[in-house]
């Protein structure tokens, strides 16, 4: 089974438990949520949902986005990427990564320093076997 594996440049730190996973952030200038599903498929990463609380500076809504009272959830158009680059910083807010279950920081799930500046890259790969 392929999953998403936490890489920090030089090592792998994590394989997610599963291969559906999310992310959630709030942006960095609106401080509002922003969250995006994906799935691994045929070896690469598929954004299956994404959803924000409201729309502002460099957040717009995809086509045949929904309001549900609270925010605007749509099916990105987008190809499967083959990974996905996030960037730790002091200066913003963590990102929250929710799979089999288990929802922690970035930080937390990369095994990086708390407030350090770390580049995370998730790309997939074959889940380690249980013994």
């Amino acid at each position: 089974m392929l999953v998403a594996c936490l890489l920090v440049p030089g090592a792998v730190r994590a394989a997610l438990p599963t291969p559906d996973f999310s992310l959630e952030w709030r942006h960095s200038i609106e401080h509002t949520r922003w969250q995006e599903n994906y799935t691994i498929t045929d070896g690469r990463i598929a954004v299956t949902r994404a959803r924000i609380e409201g729309m502002g500076a460099g957040m717009d809504t995809g086509e045949g986005a929904h309001f549900d009272g609270s925010g605007w959830t749509w099916k990105p158009s987008i190809a499967p990427l083959p990974e996905i680059v996030l960037t730790l910083s002091p200066y913003t807010a963590d990102y929250r990564l929710c799979a089999g279950g288990q929802c922690r920081s970035l930080y937390e799930w990369a095994r990086v320093k708390p407030g350090s500046t770390d580049v995370v890259t998730l790309r997939p790969c074959s889940a380690p076997v249980s013994r």
